[in-house]
């Protein structure tokens, strides 16, 4: 059985090995239901379908991260036309 520590601030961590064979990853949540006074169940949330406005950053992801300004990119699309 696997033991974590309540801070003084009410925080815990969870085992590395139970992170590890369930595979949670930072900023999955996590839920909490008492089961009775001295017992509680911690599931993990279901994470909930992408909305639209997940794609927002994509371009840089594709463009390799490099920023360039918007006078690069015309001074580039321009020289294609000539």
């Amino acid at each position: 059985m696997e033991e974590s520590t309540l801070t003084e601030r009410g925080q815990i961590s969870v085992p590395a090995s139970l992170r590890k064979s369930m595979k949670l990853r930072p900023g999955q949540r996590l839920q909490w239901q008492r089961i009775s006074d001295r017992e509680m169940r911690i599931s993990v949330a279901a994470q909930p379908a992408p909305g639209p406005l997940s794609v927002l950053g994509y371009a840089g992801k594709v463009r390799g991260g490099r920023l360039r300004r918007t006078a690069s990119w015309m001074r580039e699309l321009r020289a294609g036309e000539k």
